[in-house]
């Protein structure tokens, strides 16, 4: 029965182009549509069936997992060529998932809409790429799309340090290993460290979560590697600060020196549902130029969204730049925008300028 229910949610998943399904005891199956939930029309879940869904498609030794510590996360294949990166976990004593799906075609930097100045950032032979933005926005999509660029382009070894891994890669012009956390390697910092003697030309590190794992990556980054990062900030402003705020304050100065020479760029990034339905992504760039470098030196980072604004010849924008060129485009809902703001109150002021600029213009082709 489980294996039949869980073959058709997947299905409908794929079918529907949903990008989640959630299973929890109380209710339906629920897939994430354009980044609403929808029950799906269906029985309500009992704990038993959970169970029954869980154990369909997960290894045992994640189920191991699951007994020991209450979650576990593996990446999991479907069908011909669909993959999902699921999470089981316990709540109030029942099991529970959610299942990602992961597109099968890596989608090109520009379908993604990535500003152009990317493709000369991944050609770069060193430094720190970050690529930030809340769950959900899109991160593994990006990174996939570069490395794929990098893939098809350049005669580099590749390493990927994934937790867990979400898109495959095959070798193209370059060599490409991807090592999974809890499987081929105990932890992300660990694994930077084995990397750097596997003569690697590009390093992805899947998660920046704690202070070792950052240590490694930007050490990585100044020995003449390529090193792409990921963290849950939102906007080049606060993933610098994030990342010195993560330093004991005697060491927040020599990280500031650090990062001003390592890092080559920060893409921020916001995920928002299209009114025509599908979603649309939305970029922040900003480009390590000396003016940028001396700003964090100096710890001078709440300078640096208006170095981002005058810094469009390098290839840089803001975010709220692009949520309000989405906006004048129509291509997204005013009310979504606001949500994904960085300044809301002033993105907000701009569009009603904006609104009254144009009724005042109307007002004089009137007269």
């Amino acid at each position: 029965m489980a294996t039949i229910l869980i073959e058709k949610l997947l299905q409908a998943v794929v079918k529907q182009g949903a990008s989640d399904l959630h299973i929890t005891v109380g209710q339906p199956p629920v897939l994430r549509l354009d980044g609403s939930l929808r029950k799906v029309e269906t029985k309500v879940l009992e704990p038993e069936d959970t169970v029954a869904l869980m154990k369909s498609i997960t290894p045992d030794r994640w189920q191991n997992e699951l007994q020991e510590v209450g979650s576990a996360d593996f990446g999991f294949s479907f069908g011909e060529g669909a993959r999902f990166r699921v999470s089981v976990f316990k709540q109030q004593g029942h099991v529970a998932m959610v299942l990602r799906l992961i597109p099968s075609d890596l989608l090109t930097m520009d379908k993604l809409g990535l500003p152009r100045i990317c493709e000369n950032l991944c050609r770069r032979p060193r430094g720190l790429f970050l690529v930030t933005g809340p769950t959900g926005s899109g991160k593994s999509t990006t990174l996939a799309s570069m490395i794929n660029y990098i893939n098809e382009n350049e005669s580099h070894h590749i390493i990927t340090i994934e937790d867990p891994i979400e898109f495959t890669h095959t070798h193209k012009k370059s060599t490409i290993n991807q090592r999974e956390v809890g499987v081929d390697v105990p932890n992300f910092s660990e694994a930077i460290r084995r990397a750097l003697r596997q003569d690697p030309d590009v390093i992805l590190v899947g998660e920046m979560r704690d202070l070792e794992t950052i240590e490694a990556a930007i050490s990585a980054a100044e020995t003449g590697h390529v090193v792409f990062g990921t963290l849950h900030t939102t906007g080049a402003q606060g993933t610098v600060n994030r990342i010195i705020d993560a330093f004991p304050t005697n060491q927040q100065e020599q990280i500031r020196t650090q990062l001003s020479t390592s890092i080559i760029g920060i893409l921020s990034q916001a995920l928002l549902p299209r009114k025509t339905g599908g979603r649309v992504a939305a970029y922040e760039m900003c480009v390590m130029t000396p003016a940028v470098s001396n700003l964090i030196r100096e710890n001078k980072t709440f300078r640096m969204n208006s170095a981002i604004q005058t810094g469009t010849k390098h290839g840089m924008q803001l975010l709220d730049d692009a949520l309000f060129k989405l906006w004048q485009d129509d291509t997204v809902a005013r009310e979504d925008l606001l949500g994904k703001a960085n300044d809301a109150a002033g993105l907000a002021e701009r569009i009603a300028n904006a609104e009254r600029g144009v009724f005042e213009e109307e007002e004089q082709i009137v007269e």
